[in-house]
């Protein structure tokens, strides 16, 4: 008796795999076809073609704080310029405007005192911006984002204002970028 076992290959095996993988490639076909038709995919935000210079514009300052509307021009040119790839340009030949209202500028709140009861100082305080924003399209004319209240604090040590108001405005400019790269 022989006691070798016959392996049988079943014969439509082979070809069920063949015919598999030629799905499949016949599929990546198809999707890479599909995706040369459509130039445009799911980007989900971005910059209108056209817009390629920016000017920012000097903020309204309702505070009595002068020197926030230097430094929040200034943090946001360079934010454009390095995060969104816009060239700065005079206001008459950009192709958007940056603009907005400087609304608050709240200072010296106490967050955390010194540890020694006998001296009743403030060893960390707190400020708070708040501004109105508006990014305009001067080629169409059209708000490509605004927002209004755009609020944010900073903190710093005593008599160090001016860390707590770099802290502050590079949230406003941080939130002023994420919002204008999610809208358009």
């Amino acid at each position: 008796m022989n006691t070798s076992r016959c392996r049988r290959t079943h014969p439509a095996r082979g070809t069920r795999r063949a015919r598999g993988v030629l799905a499949l490639a016949a599929l990546a076909v198809v999707v890479t076809a599909g995706a040369c038709r459509f130039p445009y995919g799911f980007s989900g935000g971005g910059l209108p073609r056209e817009i390629r210079t920016v000017a920012v514009l000097p903020f309204d300052n309702e505070t009595p704080a002068p020197e926030l509307q230097r430094e929040l021009a200034e943090e946001l040119r360079k934010a454009m310029s390095s995060r969104l790839g816009l060239r700065e340009a005079a206001e008459d030949q950009a192709s958007a405007i940056v603009r907005g209202t400087i609304v608050r500028y709240e200072i010296d709140v106490p967050v955390a005192y010194s540890a020694n009861p006998a001296q009743a100082t403030s060893a960390r305080r707190r400020l708070q911006i708040v501004v109105d924003v508006e990014i305009v399209n001067q080629l169409t004319g059209k708000t490509l984002w605004s927002r209004k209240g755009i609020s944010a604090q900073g903190e710093y040590a005593e008599n160090a204002e001016a860390a707590g108001r770099k802290q502050a405005i590079d949230r406003i400019v941080n939130d002023v970028i994420e919002g204008a790269q999610s809208q358009w």
